[in-house]
């Protein structure tokens, strides 16, 4: 599937100040699969690492942080020979292993002639206290599920992103049919890979609401994994209150739904665990229409939005139907799924 990220990657490999390079987002939002591509298709070599319970890349690093006996070793577990510009060295689920994390200063120091990216969401990172985030010394893209355009890709819908490309509102218009019938499957479907390449390839609905489901219980299972425990419970009515938040006349998150009485200032790390990861996203409201938007932000009044519109119609049950084909889709859920 195509990604426009894509492009990003191809800018970072012709920097002349390129450092490793770090994929940050959400789970399953594609990092792995887009840094493969990209190494398949733009280098001569790849060089490929999972870090999870990898108990041989811990012997490697564990030692020290010499980058020439740690290319040689890795050379010699992966029966590639790492050079220089023509290999591209990469280190998946790097949360799992922070002194992997902690080698890109090395790297961007020692051996900035070596092209390092690695993918990961590095929630967990802040647990491990005696290893630092390398600060300064990474490059850092940030990756969402897929947009609209993507999808439409996916779905061999090209000439409708050239269109929607070109601004011609008058063929636009003349497409508006067919143009809001896959924006309804969008809606459905969401962003995340896993559904998209489903629906792409079976248009099966139910499948894809099956794929959707385990997305959410792996996000369910990562809050237990690598969130405080004692947040753990604040963050679950969080991120099960969102729905239903976005489906009422509210103007902004009202806490009072999360439970009786409820402080802004119990759920604040709650909040911030789950913006760290990149499961939700903070609109604030802007007391005037003005540029630049950022000066007139109330910061206290806010709505809270799923990172996957496809993923929010999975957490409130939305049936396939009232999506996908009901007139009143635009009109439901006040506006929900339009705002996303």
């Amino acid at each position: 599937m195509k990604r426009k990220i894509l492009s990003k990657l191809i800018e970072w490999k012709n920097k002349k100040n390129r450092k490793p390079l770090i994929v940050n987002g959400a789970r399953q939002v594609g990092k792995t699969y887009i840094l493969k591509e990209f190494g398949s298709h733009y280098y001569e070599k790849m060089a490929y690492v999972n870090c999870d319970k990898n108990k041989t890349l811990d012997k490697i690093f564990s030692q020290d942080y010499n980058i020439s006996r740690i290319l040689l070793s890795l050379s010699a577990i992966l029966h590639v020979n790492i050079e220089p510009e023509n290999t591209l060295i990469i280190f998946d689920e790097i949360q799992e292993n922070p002194t992997v994390l902690n080698s890109l200063k090395y790297f961007c120091e020692d051996a900035s002639q070596y092209h390092v990216a690695v993918a990961g969401s590095l929630l967990g990172i802040s647990l491990h206290r005696d290893t630092s985030f390398p600060v300064g010394k990474v490059d850092m893209i940030k990756m969402y599920p897929m947009t609209f355009d993507e999808f439409l890709m996916a779905i061999d819908e090209q000439p409708l992103v050239d269109v929607l490309a070109s601004k011609d509102f008058s063929i636009i218009d003349s497409l508006s049919v067919r143009l809001i019938d896959r924006l309804r499957q969008y809606y459905y479907v969401g962003g995340m890979p896993a559904a998209v390449a489903e629906f792409a390839l079976t248009k099966n609905l139910e499948e894809v609401r099956n794929i959707q489901k385990q997305i959410l219980f792996d996000y369910r299972r990562d809050f237990s994994k690598h969130a405080p425990i004692q947040e753990v419970p604040r963050i679950n009515m969080v991120w099960d209150s969102i729905p239903a938040q976005l489906a009422k006349e509210n103007k902004k998150f009202i806490f009072g739904v999360l439970k009786k009485g409820a402080r802004a200032s119990e759920f604040e790390i709650a909040i911030q665990w789950l913006l760290d990861a990149g499961l939700i996203y903070q609109i604030n409201r802007i007391t005037t229409p003005s540029i630049p938007l950022k000066f007139y932000e109330e910061m206290s009044v806010f709505k809270l939005f799923v990172l996957d519109i496809g993923l929010m119609g999975a957490m409130s049950d939305a049936p396939a139907e009232s999506i996908i084909v009901a007139d009143t889709l635009f009109k439901e859920y006040k506006g929900a799924f339009t705002e996303l």
